[in-house]
């Protein structure tokens, strides 16, 4: 699969202090990317990075095709970017702010406005177009600027802790708001954020990083899959009858190590390795009626604290 951004051994110094220390991280055209990390880690710097608006101390960066040290007019065409706070002229409307983005970006003055209103549409805004910014909530001025970041139909958005200051329901809508589109349209997103839930939610792969360095990358699979290699698998079973006869030839296969019944009345079984299909064989075989069967996952939550425990990088 093409790729839209590239980082190649990208280092960030200010002095003696490393802010981004060799990054090398690759994003897919149109996959939604998350960059994961606490405040400070050093996420806001690489974004600026990409855009051009600092340079590194060392290694190379591509975005879509481009160089942002040698060519950030022609990166800046090409990405649109949201700042976890939104600048507009407070005393003009919605739609006046789009239509002045769209004379900044060289559209013609029809199609701007066909596309504004489009835009408005596409954000759940249109009602709200004629009204002045300064009168906007913060959810509201959050997908005004998604709107404003599309009017130059961009290969990229780069979205820097964009639900700051939201409630729960503005969280759920604008991060769906944000899939939604990046499906329709085929954009790469990228989503730098500290909030776990969020990320799991709407991105394809996820990148952990921690004081400038990242430490690990893949999809939530491929990260479990890594880090708890050596963990044993947990399946559990709403069997009935659950006899002693279908506990014992359960325990009889070469991957489960033990078995037992909980107090509700389920089956636990810890294996070597996922033994599920042959555990689902033997139930049936037995006669007996299979309710549930289901393998133990570890969320964002558990991968990204196991991580950070260590501070490693994880080949």
């Amino acid at each position: 699969m093409e790729e839209t951004i590239v980082l190649a051994d990208v280092s960030k110094e200010y002095g003696s202090f490393k802010a981004v220390d060799r990054l090398s991280l690759s994003i897919r055209r149109g996959e939604i990317f998350g960059l994961l990390g606490p405040n400070g880690a050093g996420k806001s710097t690489t974004i600026l990075m990409m855009l051009g608006l600092t340079e590194p101390t060392g290694g190379s960066i591509r975005v879509c095709g481009h160089d942002p040290r040698t060519e950030p007019l022609q990166v800046k065409r090409k990405v649109g970017y949201l700042p976890d706070d939104v600048g507009f002229y407070d005393d003009r409307t919605g739609m006046e702010n789009l239509l002045f983005t769209a004379r900044l970006n060289g559209l013609p003055a029809e199609k701007a406005r066909e596309r504004a209103e489009h835009l408005l549409s596409q954000v759940g805004m249109e009602q709200h177009a004629h009204k002045r910014a300064g009168t906007y909530s913060r959810g509201m001025r959050q997908r005004l600027g998604l709107a404003d970041v599309l009017m130059k139909e961009p290969e990229v958005i780069i979205l820097d802790e964009p639900t700051l200051g939201l409630d729960p329901e503005g969280v759920r809508e604008f991060l769906l708001l944000i899939q939604r589109l990046s499906r329709e349209q085929g954009i790469t997103v990228l989503l730098s954020s500290h909030h776990l839930h969020q990320v799991q939610q709407i991105c394809d792969r996820v990148g952990l990083f921690v004081a400038g360095s990242l430490l690990a990358v893949g999809t939530m699979s491929e990260l479990s899959a890594k880090l708890f290699a050596d963990e044993p698998v947990v399946i559990e079973a709403d069997v009935f009858p659950a006899s002693d006869q279908l506990l014992e030839k359960v325990g009889s296969l070469d991957a489960v190590t033990h078995v037992e019944r909980a107090h509700s009345g389920e089956l636990v079984m810890t294996c070597r390795s996922n033994a599920a299909a042959d555990i689902a064989r033997l139930v049936v075989e037995s006669g007996a009626s299979l309710h549930r069967l289901s393998t133990k996952t570890y969320g964002l939550d558990e991968i990204y604290h196991r991580y950070f425990e260590g501070g490693q990088k994880h080949a």
